[in-house]
């Protein structure tokens, strides 16, 4: 993420953003020179590093990743997979969307691996793109670093004796999501339809909506329990009744806005009140309460 100004104003879409706002986003995407590797069960993991979390599976079959990091950190993530058998083990690489923060290591991975995404994701990876939101350009993917396998609904991988469930819940956090379920483990990797205890970025130039995240969320529950292992596109390994909070704040927050705004409150006016006290504590992360409101007032239209 390039270093923002505290003067620019940013507009995505018909939303308007000053980066004094967002002044600590930077923090939440701080460099790390090494990933942080959390055993989720045998030969199952999380990764954390600098971007989206990471998830990992080791096998006879070789290595799945779900999701890539930044470019900057795959000399990091090299070093991690060496423990697991070296980066030329890894078999398929799945994206949970296009965002760098989770699709830029495939320039590493994708010389050795198959890369999986939601057919949406590999025209994004193919053409410029802009997030500025965060004064973020993306430009082409080269032909190695692209999915070369997509799908439209959903697609099962058979590997390492697991069944990996990828399925696409739209136009939640973009328009090419995919949440993976990593069958008879319980575990899911939720990519950015879920920001663990904080305010998430929802992609609205990109077909993403904070109504539809909620709803895709909503019909992710049920298929959880109290045992199930959340790994979220940012912030700590998670459980269920995180998940639950964190729909429930999608909920709370939206429907506070929509009240001010069916009041006929204006958007301004909406930022200045700001929304209630309980909501305080999703402030933490790197999207700061009136960005928030910015979203979901957009998402609201």
């Amino acid at each position: 993420m390039n270093k923002l100004t505290s003067t620019l104003l940013i507009t995505i879409g018909s939303i308007t953003f000053s980066t004094s706002n967002l002044a600590h986003a930077e923090n939440h995407h701080a460099s790390s020179p090494v990933f942080k590797s959390t055993p989720l069960a045998s030969n199952i993991f999380m990764l954390q590093g600098k971007g989206g979390n990471i998830g990992l599976i080791k096998g006879k079959q070789g290595l799945l990743l779900i999701d890539a990091d930044y470019k900057e950190m795959s000399s990091a993530l090299e070093a991690e997979l060496t423990k697991h058998g070296g980066i030329n083990k890894v078999s398929y690489l799945i994206n949970t969307h296009w965002h760098g923060d989770h699709t830029q290591g495939n320039d590493v991975i994708g010389h050795h691996a198959q890369i999986i995404a939601h057919e949406n994701v590999r025209p994004r990876l193919l053409t410029s793109q802009e997030i500025k939101l965060f004064n973020m350009v993306t430009e082409p993917y080269p032909h190695h670093a692209l999915p070369s396998i997509t799908y439209k609904t959903s697609m099962s991988l058979h590997i390492n004796d697991k069944e990996i469930k990828v399925v696409h819940f739209p136009n939640g956090h973009t328009d090419g999501d995919s949440i993976v379920f990593i069958k008879g483990a319980n575990i899911v990797h939720m990519g950015d339809h879920f920001f663990s205890g904080m305010f998430p970025f929802v992609d609205v130039a990109h077909g993403g909506n904070v109504l539809n995240m909620a709803k895709n969320i909503q019909s992710v529950l049920p298929m959880l329990d109290s045992k199930t292992q959340v790994i979220p596109g940012h912030g700590p390994l998670s459980t269920k009744a995180d998940l639950e909070a964190f729909y429930n704040m999608l909920i709370g927050t939206s429907a506070e806005i929509n009240a001010m705004k069916e009041k006929g409150i204006t958007l301004n006016k909406i930022k200045e009140k700001g929304l209630s006290k309980k909501w305080e504590s999703w402030t933490k992360g790197f999207i700061p309460e009136k960005v928030w409101i910015d979203i979901v007032y957009s998402s609201l239209k």
